[in-house]
């Protein structure tokens, strides 16, 4: 039976291949076809060669006796017949060869020692390690609040998009032909947190709340054009917030002023924007109407941090005329996990569109007329603008804010209201008990935190904490307590009991409801509506919920159908036991504030965690800190800043950037106030050593750095890095080397071997963080010794940089929570350790190979734009599109989205040099796989050749039709020069499994010209 279903389908595939109408066509489908099948028939072999030497054998070895679930085998994706050959079509013996004469010998590191796990655990004991962890955290009820709640996470949601690789593998919607779903769940998102404000813009998400105070702090400046160099926080905002923006003030060269709400002065003249916090850190309601007109009447503009969920039931801040409004969503159904990762957000007035940090998710039409959604105002980006940028369009947390969107659908208006009701209730219940107790309450209105003043808070607390609950202990005579969704009567009892001191309570929380009204002032009662559009009256019951998750899944490509080679990205596998630990319970549910000796789990993989980083890279200390990969450039350049400026070096500001380097560096370095100086490439992608040279002694004593890419963004081992970082210690300046190549490293060479001072480590690519579809992400640093005191330290949980004897400071703050986006390090962790220090090094030399099998595949059909001395290149590769323009109006945007109709995601587009393609295989994806990607690209180039010889129109070709949806495909009327089925089928594979994209190709300037940023009313 099976074999007649085959032998059918075979059948099938054979007619639909023959009704091709274009000849030709047909032909390149045969070729593609036998290519992947001898790619599939090669390992059959190998697999029964093996099979054949463990038949002879006759005695048992202690090899077969070992576990087999081995994880750097099911990671590096090849086997070792596939090594040997992809090798040799490369022109080398094998594996060992290729590398040698790629890396240069000067910068080889000796082997890596990871001591415990060294070898590598296997995935089951990589699992009981990870329960062993966690059993040492503690799940105390915390009510400390500070911007970080417990919450339920609907378990239809934890399922279908927290575990999902369908929504944790995407990557940043660049392609927006195969990104709408997760387009459509982002604007959701804006439309939640417009309707929310009350402004009618916001982003798609930040970082966290204090970095995104900070970002509102800088278009406060923007707005005035730089000439206010003030900024006043009020005292009521989170302190972490606080230190966030004095940090990153420096930078920019902002005085920043934190002073009592009653107290901010504007008489300077000098002011350009005032934070304040509704509700306040200490849970009070204020009445800000009088306040903002006053800060206007002066010129300055307002930003507001707030609570979405309270924002249910208070007077929103757009209704109070407030400018700028920053939040985190983090209780709208994400776990605290120990501080992150959380999508914050950001909304404002049509006005300051263009100076909106983040990711903006517009509204366009495709080449059918059809609305369609697309990131709008692409140009803001970083590797775009570089060091003129106003936006890192990186620091995002797509995965995030899906979630707390789909949160909001899930429940919808009534639903969140029920919510928010509850937890003020529960807060009211709470502060008629204290009373009733004797105790002190403060009498401003409150939302969800309740202000307790006591002869000695810290006592209090001390009993609470015995009784498993944590408290803030704000000083030594108030306390505050934050109620949550997850609160209930019985805590309320609980809380009750600490506070009678062990007296007898003669009443319960359930029988002092009834006496409880709401405590807010009837001026600051919400009396607008909001989530009005159908999406968030829908959805209430769990089987829609479901459907419509899948609905928008099935338009997006991820992982979960082939390949996304984009160079400089790294997107390779997220393994299945490497995810897992995320959603424990003790791993989830724990506030960023609480106890240390309530994390002792998460304390012990940070060290774990730290030292093989730091044996990876070579460097003394790392701080986890950093929440993205900009972050971590952020950090990075900071702490060089802080070290020049310790020594009294404080004219030291310029920055030497090759043109090489990863794109977001010349913005990081403008956002720490340095002068940048670019240094050219010569033909071969090189940096200018002796252009280099002429710049650091020109600049010698302003010299402050060097950002540089290893490999370069060219994709070349340069043989002169050594060199290049003695210049630069030499003119007194420090070498900071961006981590996006890491992957290059591992194993055979590392940042501090070579000679960085500096290197920020993007754990989303080289340590198999998922890109969530634009986030989350982690950046954390490695610094030589001397810079270690600079570290990012934390004004709640002292963490990282120590003051050194001479009074020197670390650099501050850098993200809200001490260990950034703690709950993703399980996954770095449980990666490397699986793979060990052999696996590691394996893994980078692989995806070596992999990189130059496909730029040999590929060299005959596009030029290979950049290789090393020997003629091979690093673990990604760039072709070269530019001679298509002039001869077939081909460029690279054609390419991408004809890639989509074979089911890839197209490569980095025009980056690094206009004109071209980067390609990055990985070491986790297979050689059938490679094969297939270069059949596509193969194909595509005759295709090309078709418009080059006149066989193909100029301007109506199936590179610039594409891609090519359903309902095109499907239309009554087909006006095309080309079949149908040419535009659908290209190649064989195809058939058997075809992703197809949601929309015609999306009109970029459109959108842009009309932003529309919300969900349009039904």
């Amino acid at each position: 039976m099976e074999r007649a279903r085959r032998l059918a389908n075979r059948a099938i595939l054979q007619r639909l291949v023959s009704s091709t109408k274009d000849h030709s066509h047909s032909r390149r489908l045969s070729r593609v076809s036998d290519s992947f099948a001898r790619a599939k028939q090669e390992k059959l072999i190998g697999n029964n060669r093996h099979h054949a030497c463990n038949v002879r054998s006759r005695s048992i070895s202690v090899e077969a006796l070992k576990p087999s679930d081995t994880f750097p085998r099911r990671h590096n994706s090849a086997t070792s017949d596939e090594l040997i050959n992809m090798a040799q079509t490369c022109g080398f013996s094998d594996l060992n060869s290729l590398i040698d004469a790629t890396i240069p010998i000067s910068i080889r590191r000796k082997e890596m020692s990871f001591n415990t796990f060294d070898e590598g655990l296997t995935e089951a004991e990589m699992m009981l390690h990870m329960k062993s962890l966690e059993a040492k955290n503690k799940c105390f009820k915390s009510y400390i609040g500070m911007g970080y709640y417990d919450m339920h996470v609907p378990t239809v949601i934890l399922r279908n998009i927290m575990e999902n690789p369908a929504w944790y593998t995407q990557y940043t919607p660049y392609q927006a032909e195969i990104s709408q779903g997760r387009l459509e769940s982002l604007m959701n998102y804006q439309t939640m947190v417009a309707d929310l404000t009350a402004l009618p813009m916001s982003n798609a998400s930040l970082l966290d709340e204090g970095t995104a105070a900070a970002e509102a702090m800088w278009m406060c400046s923007n707005i005035h054009k730089g000439k206010r160099k003030t900024f006043v926080i009020a005292n009521n905002c989170h302190p972490q917030t606080i230190d966030i923006c004095m940090t990153r003030a420096t930078g920019f060269g902002i005085k920043v002023v934190a002073v009592d709400v009653k107290d901010v002065d504007y008489g300077s003249g000098d002011v350009c924007g005032v934070l304040v916090q509704y509700p306040g850190t200490e849970g009070e309601v204020l009445d800000y109407g009088e306040f903002v007109k006053e800060a206007h009447s002066h010129g300055v503009k307002v930003v507001m941090a707030t609570d979405l969920l309270a924002l249910t039931m208070l007077k929103p801040p757009g209704e109070l005329e407030v400018d700028i409004v920053v939040g985190s969503t983090q209780r709208f159904g994400v776990p605290m996990g120990y501080g992150g990762p959380h999508a914050a957000f950001l909304a404002t007035s049509q006005e300051y569109k263009r100076m909106m940090p983040g990711r903006i998710i517009g509204i366009s039409v495709d080449s059918c007329g059809k609305s369609a959604l697309r990131m709008a105002l692409q140009t803001r980006e970083q590797h775009i603008r570089r060091d003129k940028a106003t936006s890192n369009i990186c620091t995002a947390q797509a995965l995030l804010a899906n979630m707390a969107a789909m949160y909001a659908v899930y429940h919808g208006p009534e639903g969140l209201k029920t919510i928010a009701q509850r937890v003020h209730g529960l807060a009211g219940v709470f502060a008629l008990g204290l009373k009733k107790l004797g105790t002190e309450v403060q009498d401003l209105p409150f939302f969800d935190t309740v202000k307790i003043k006591t002869a000695n808070a810290q006592a209090i607390a001390d009993v609470a904490r015995k009784s498993e609950i944590n408290l803030r202990v704000v000083d030594g005579n108030i306390i505050t307590v934050a109620f949550d969704e997850t609160t209930t009567l019985e805590d309320v009892d609980n809380l009750f009991k600490v506070f009678s001191n062990g007296k007898h309570v003669s009443f319960t929380a359930a029988s002092l409801a009834p006496e409880v009204q709401n405590a807010l002032p009837s001026g600051l009662i919400r009396k607008s509506p909001y989530l009005t559009h159908p999406i968030f009256n829908m959805y209430h019951t769990e089987h829609e919920m479901l459907r419509y998750i899948h609905r928008l899944q099935s338009k997006d490509l991820s992982l979960c159908h082939s390949m996304i080679p984009l160079g400089s990205c790294t997107m390779k596998l997220n393994a299945t036991t490497e995810m897992m630990p995320v959603t424990w319970p003790k791993f989830a549910n724990i506030h960023p504030f609480a106890p240390i000796e309530q994390a002792q789990g998460y304390q012990e993989m940070f060290k774990n965690l730290g030292n093989m980083l730091c044996e990876i890279t070579g460097f003394d200390s790392f701080s986890l800190q950093p929440n993205a990969g900009a972050a971590g450039e952020y950090a990075g350049l900071m702490v060089i800043r802080a070290y020049h400026l310790a020594r009294g070096d404080h004219h030291r500001n310029v920055c030497i950037i090759p043109v090489s380097a990863h794109g977001t560096n010349p913005a990081s370095a403008a956002m720490c106030g340095m002068k940048i100086v670019s240094i050219g490439t010569d033909a071969k992608g090189n940096i200018n050593i002796e252009e280099l040279r002429k710049a650091a002694k020109t600049h010698k004593d302003k010299l402050s750095t060097l950002m540089v890419t290893y490999p370069s963004t060219h994709g070349v081992y340069e043989e002169g890095i050594d060199e290049i970082c003695k210049i630069i210690h030499d003119n007194g300046g420090q070498v900071y080397m961006d981590g996006a190549n890491m992957n290059a490293q591992v194993g055979l060479t590392s940042p501090g071997w070579i000679g960085a001072d500096v290197c920020h480590l993007n754990l989303h690519k080289t340590f198999c963080i998922p890109h969530g579809g634009g986030g989350p992400g982690m950046g954390p640093i490695g610094v030589k010794k001397h810079l270690a005191p600079f570290l990012p330290s934390h004004p709640v949980v002292p963490t990282g940089g120590i003051p050194a004897p001479d009074k020197t400071q670390p650099v501050g703050t850098i993200s809200a929570a001490p260990w950034g986006s703690a709950l993703i390090l399980p996954i770095s962790y449980s990666y490397i350790a699986m793979m060990g220090s052999k696996g590691l090094t394996e893994a980078s030399k692989t995806a070596i190979l992999k990189a130059n099998y496909m730029a040999k595949r590929l060299e005959t059909h596009y030029p290979v734009l950049f290789r090393g001395a020997n003629g091979t290149v690093a673990h990604e590769f760039i072709i070269d599109l530019r001679g298509f323009k002039n001869s077939t109006g081909i460029e690279p945007e054609d390419v991408a989205k004809r890639l989509i109709d074979y089911g890839f995601h197209g490569p980095t587009m025009s980056f690094p040099v206009p004109g071209t393609l980067m390609i990055e295989p990985t070491e986790s994806e297979s050689k059938a796989e490679l094969d297939r990607f270069c059949d596509a690209l193969i194909s595509i180039r005759q295709e090309i050749a078709e418009i080059e010889n006149g066989k193909a129109d100029i301007n109506n070709n199936v590179l610039k039709g594409a891609p090519h949806p359903p309902s095109l495909l499907m239309g009554d009327a087909w006006t095309k020069p080309y079949s149908r089925e040419y535009a659908a089928f290209p190649a064989s594979w195809l058939r058997v499994s075809k992703f197809w994209p949601s929309t015609g190709r999306i009109d970029n300037v459109y959108g842009d010209r009309n932003l529309v940023c919300t969900l349009p009313p039904e």
